[in-house]
């Protein structure tokens, strides 16, 4: 436990550089590229990556790193011991070319295939949230670091959150029929995890594409927070699926239950 906080705490320096050099383009502008699958990336995308890789590289030479712009460039290492690193540059690359500031930086460590720690901020906030382990804790401007939790579900009914730019409303509906729902909410990114782990809402459903470099940081953040993510029949979301193109199934991050 303690190595793993201890790794996190080690890692928030490198996350906060990768977030400056996004800042950068964020206000100066970047040329747009649209990848293979006609999803954008921008220079800003891999000047993160490049950045992140070389410390990883630095600090944790034993453990390989499946990142999202070296996937597309067709770079996937060997991950078959179960131990190795998920990044996702900037998430929410959507949103950083329109203007938006909700989009964050995502490492996180997988041991066993399974998420055990993760760092998500967010650049223009200036907001970190990171998790190791049982203990997860979020950090905002001129406010001292705090501890986080989920909470539990309020007697007014669920809080959701939802993406801002994807999903599948008609599934959405299919899967609220019949919860009792106070409101929901909608954010971008990986931020919709903190919104859950933080204890702002209770459940965050996603039908829709994602892949694992989305996920794995939210996930970690979450589970050290007290809460879970899971797939559509309650088993928990599995990471490592290169034959899938690390593409995952719909699935649900829940606070409690």
């Amino acid at each position: 436990m303690e190595d793993l906080l201890s790794k996190v705490r080690a890692l928030i320096p490198v996350a906060l550089a990768a977030g400056e050099i996004e800042l950068k383009y964020f206000r100066q502008g970047t040329d747009i590229i649209d990848k293979a699958d006609g999803s954008p990336v921008t220079i800003a995308d891999h000047e993160a990556e490049k950045l992140i890789a070389e410390k990883l590289s630095e600090l944790f030479p034993h453990i390989p790193m499946v990142g999202e712009e070296s996937v597309a460039a067709g770079i996937i290492p060997d991950i078959s011991g179960g131990t190795f690193w998920l990044v996702d540059p900037l998430d929410g690359t959507k949103e950083f070319i329109t203007g938006n500031g909700d989009f964050t930086v995502n490492i996180a460590l997988l041991e066993n295939f399974i998420p055990v720690m993760g760092i998500i901020y967010t650049p223009v906030a200036d907001e970190l949230f990171y998790g190791a382990g049982n203990e997860a804790f979020m950090r905002l401007p001129g406010k001292p670091e705090q501890k986080i939790s989920v909470r539990d579900i309020p007697a007014e009914g669920l809080t959701v959150v939802a993406s801002k730019r994807h999903g599948d409303p008609e599934q959405m509906e299919d899967f609220l029929r019949g919860k009792k729902v106070a409101q929901t909410i909608a954010r971008s990114s990986s931020l919709k995890f903190c919104s859950v782990a933080a204890g702002e809402a209770d459940i965050y459903p996603r039908f829709g594409p994602t892949c694992e470099w989305d996920t794995a940081a939210g996930d970690a953040i979450l589970r050290a927070a007290g809460g879970r993510v899971v797939t559509r029949n309650g088993h928990p979301l599995p990471y490592g699926k290169t034959e899938q193109k690390f593409l995952n199934p719909s699935f649900i991050a829940v606070s409690k239950g």
